[in-house]
């Protein structure tokens, strides 16, 4: 399937505020600003991610704005003990109250709900700084600490700008880099843990759409070290038309390697059984093998969203585009399923 690359800035609406530009980048090429957009804030959604992880721990941020209805989500995963305590605060009628940025290079945003202090800067080259402290989750625990993500020079990420199929007013801008290294520590179960430079590693997800009635979307991302080089992927896919570029993207150093369609096998008896994820054109065979879950929902009115989340190790095969294959095995990362109706 021919995929279009966009190669400098462009905006996604014309001089009339009609979507334009459709397709993938190597960065944030793609100019959103929500002060353009026609549509009520209620269909507007925008979402901040963060994923970091350790050889023993993984801990994943969300900031999630559906206009009439969000959350603020935190997750900690014992990769050892195959343990997980969360916390889940919705947020009703947030409209904007998060105050999340057009960009995801403009990142400054510090929230404090019900007890929680979630900070996420975006420094020089591309970094990261996340600072937390968050009493009362599950289990009576508590989190808090600060870690740096650190981009490699020059490190690309995948960004794309679709539309739905029938529903052409609506579109869906995501940006995921998943080459990040993580120095910090976090406080977890009275327990200081340790992110070292090369042994510690983080996703970033950055996400704005004006939802469809329906939408079902399938993700995926890892990171980790493979003989002396840092690797990540993103894929994923949903109903939105991924015609003119799809989210599918393997890392070696920062540089991506564009991958087309990428399709997810799941057993629908038990969603712990391994995964296995494979490509159109058989540059891509991988299994995912889940360790814990992660379910939540937020329902209000007649709108509703529902994840599932999996924490594991992902093993496989790739052809990059200069057709060297590369095998990996236990590399760190994360899987979900989210189900929107409005």
């Amino acid at each position: 399937m021919a995929q279009t690359e966009i190669t400098a800035p462009v905006s996604i609406f014309d001089d009339v505020g009609k979507l334009c530009n459709f397709g993938w980048a190597r960065g944030p090429f793609f100019h959103y600003d929500r002060n353009l957009l026609w549509t009520p804030a209620r269909s507007i959604t925008e979402t901040e991610r963060y994923i970091i992880f350790s050889p023993t721990h993984l801990f994943a941020f969300e900031l999630y704005d559906a206009g009439i209805f969000g959350h603020i989500s935190i997750c900690a995963v014992s990769l050892l003990d195959k343990t997980i305590s969360s916390k889940f605060e919705k947020l009703p009628f947030p409209m904007g109250i998060l105050e999340l940025p057009n960009q995801s290079e403009d990142t400054v945003i510090k929230k404090v709900v019900k007890g929680s202090l979630m900070e996420f800067i975006c420094i020089e080259n591309g970094g990261r700084i996340i600072k937390i402290d968050s009493p009362h989750l599950t289990h009576n625990n508590r989190l808090r600490g600060e870690v740096v993500l650190i981009a490699q020079e020059e490190a690309q990420s995948i960004s794309t700008h679709s539309q739905w199929r029938r529903q052409k007013e609506r579109f869906q801008l995501i940006r995921c880099s998943p080459c990040y290294t993580v120095e910090g520590v976090m406080q977890f179960e009275n327990k200081p843990h340790l992110f070292n430079k090369g042994r510690a590693w983080g996703i970033y997800e950055w996400i704005r759409n004006v939802r469809p009635k329906k939408d079902i979307h399938y993700w995926a991302s890892a990171c980790g070290m493979h003989k002396g080089r840092q690797i990540g992927f993103n894929v994923g896919y949903g109903s939105a038309d991924s015609s003119a570029g799809t989210e599918n993207a393997f890392f070696v150093n920062g540089v991506l390697h564009k991958l087309d369609q990428v399709t997810f096998k799941i057993s629908p008896s038990n969603w712990l059984e391994p995964w296995h994820f494979t490509s159109n054109n058989e540059r891509l065979e991988m299994n995912f093998v889940p360790i814990q879950r992660n379910f939540y929902q937020n329902n209000f009115l007649f709108y509703s969203l529902r994840v599932r989340q999996f924490f594991g190790f992902f093993s496989g095969r790739v052809v990059l585009d200069d057709g060297v294959a590369i095998n990996f095995n236990n590399i760190t990362g994360f899987a979900e399923r989210r189900k929107t109706n409005n």
